[in-house]
């Protein structure tokens, strides 16, 4: 059965690693539990780590050179494969079953996937479950979120009020990674100790403010309603549009650059994005092919010479048109 949270934890104390390991789900969560994985390995003395990138041309004998090659550094050693999809298609799951059923001595292999559901589980993941851990972690529900910021809280030596861990709840939108950085901020103006409500509005900025970073990551996203909600905020704030124009193109551009790139993984790091951006835009282009992009790109262009009043149309109306085609491809024909 796959562990859990209670287990998670208790198998980083443990003195030995599993032989395989798959963490799935909510990408922050994941993130954090593999890196809490690879500091456990170094402990033990895994001094040797390899990445495996699952791209669409990637080659699963990979893994098993990988799992059969000799170290001339370090006697144990983690093999470190990134599965972003959670579906590793036939032939990775056959790669899979052979590792589970015959590991090597002294490698483990760390399986992460930052897209999960039921209908991710097959043969492969039981075969696995049977051969080392499997993990899946979900965001907090809607009723569970002031819980999970406690907690957090509690780990970092901070503690809060239930109307405070509330109020923290209520800013961060149920957006963990917001949740995650309020809360680090928190560490550093506050220290340890307990945070009353008066201190946590004093303290915490409104995460939940409308702003052109939170509209280009929500659109690309994929959450339209949500992307569309800002844009309105943003509207009504009296905002320029031509400055939130600059970002969208920048946004695009990099977009674009990576849907062009033929190899996603090696341009996401020349880009030098961080692993949650990289995903960000691993799934947008996922909904849509090159031309698409390049369809927005070209709208985008004509938003901002409407703002600039060098082309006649209401821009705002436009943009709203741009960021549901960011969002939901199908509503492509908005770019008509």
């Amino acid at each position: 059965m796959p562990f859990n949270a209670a287990q998670w934890q208790k198998s980083l104390a443990a003195d030995s690693l599993q032989p395989v390991y798959l963490l799935a789900g909510e990408e922050l969560l994941v993130l954090e539990a593999a890196d809490a994985l690879r500091a456990q390995a170094r402990r033990l003395g895994y001094a040797e780590r390899e990445v495996l990138d699952v791209g669409n041309h990637f080659d699963w004998d990979d893994l098993a050179r990988a799992a059969a090659g000799m170290s001339l550094f370090a006697s144990r050693r983690l093999l470190d494969l990134r599965l972003p999809t959670g579906r590793p298609g036939t032939e990775g799951a056959k790669a899979i079953n052979e590792f589970c059923a015959n590991p090597p001595p002294d490698v483990s292999l760390l399986i992460t996937a930052t897209e999960w559901s039921s209908k991710h589980e097959g043969a492969w993941t039981k075969n696995l479950d049977a051969a080392g851990a499997l993990v899946v972690f979900n965001a907090p529900r809607p009723n569970e979120w002031a819980g999970w910021i406690g907690a957090r809280l509690t780990s970092r030596g901070l503690a809060a009020t239930p109307d405070a861990a509330a109020l923290l709840a209520e800013r961060v939108e149920g957006n963990l990674l917001a949740a995650a950085q309020e809360i680090d901020k928190l560490v550093v103006l506050h220290g340890q100790g307990k945070i009353d409500l008066k201190e946590m509005e004093d303290l915490v900025a409104d995460s939940a403010r409308y702003d052109a970073f939170k509209l280009t990551d929500a659109a690309f996203a994929g959450e339209g309603g949500r992307a569309l909600r800002i844009l309105a905020g943003l509207h009504a704030e009296g905002d320029e549009l031509i400055a939130l124009m600059g970002w969208l193109v920048n946004q695009l551009q990099l977009a674009l650059r990576l849907a062009n790139a033929r190899d996603f993984a090696a341009q996401a790091r020349a880009e030098r994005l961080w692993p949650a951006r990289e995903q960000l835009f691993r799934k947008a282009l996922r909904r849509a092919p090159r031309e698409h992009w390049l369809q927005c790109l070209a709208r985008a262009a004509r938003i901002d010479r409407m703002a600039k009043g060098r082309e006649q149309g209401n821009p705002w109306l436009e943009a709203e048109r741009l960021i549901a085609a960011i969002a939901e491809p199908r509503a492509a024909s908005a770019l008509s």
